[in-house]
């Protein structure tokens, strides 16, 4: 049974970081893209950044370039995304995700590719 969890969600202040962590169990990912999305309330669920399977192409919302870093370890099965000087429009809920597309390095990310989900860890940033 495919697995991904989430963790480093939390409550911060504007201009503070957070890091985020997503470990995959249940089977590797090393030959497909992961990445992250996220939902804010009354809105729909929308795509932050996501990491090729050799990690060579990353691709990122235009809302979050140059504050967020998304990485990968395939030793490992996870996915990290460092966010910083978070802003308050960053409030969400965040979303590990695989896309379903063996081997995919292009660059558009859809929810609608995505085969697996993660629960989903809430980031709070205050005014």
């Amino acid at each position: 049974q495919v697995q991904l969890v989430e963790s480093g969600g939390g409550l911060v202040q504007a201009g503070e970081s957070l890091r985020l962590s997503c470990v995959a169990s249940g089977r590797t990912f090393g030959s497909y893209a992961m990445g992250w999305f996220r939902q804010a309330p009354g809105k729909e669920r929308e795509f932050v950044a996501a990491i090729n399977w050799s990690g060579g192409s990353i691709r990122y919302a235009d809302s979050v370039k140059g504050r967020f870093t998304i990485s990968r370890d395939n030793a490992n099965n996870t996915v990290c995304l460092q966010m910083n000087s978070l802003k308050p429009e960053d409030t969400a809920v965040y979303y590990c995700a695989v896309d379903g597309r063996p081997y995919y390095s292009g660059y558009y990310y859809s929810a609608a590719k995505i085969d697996y989900w993660g629960q989903g860890t809430q980031v709070t940033v205050s005014s």
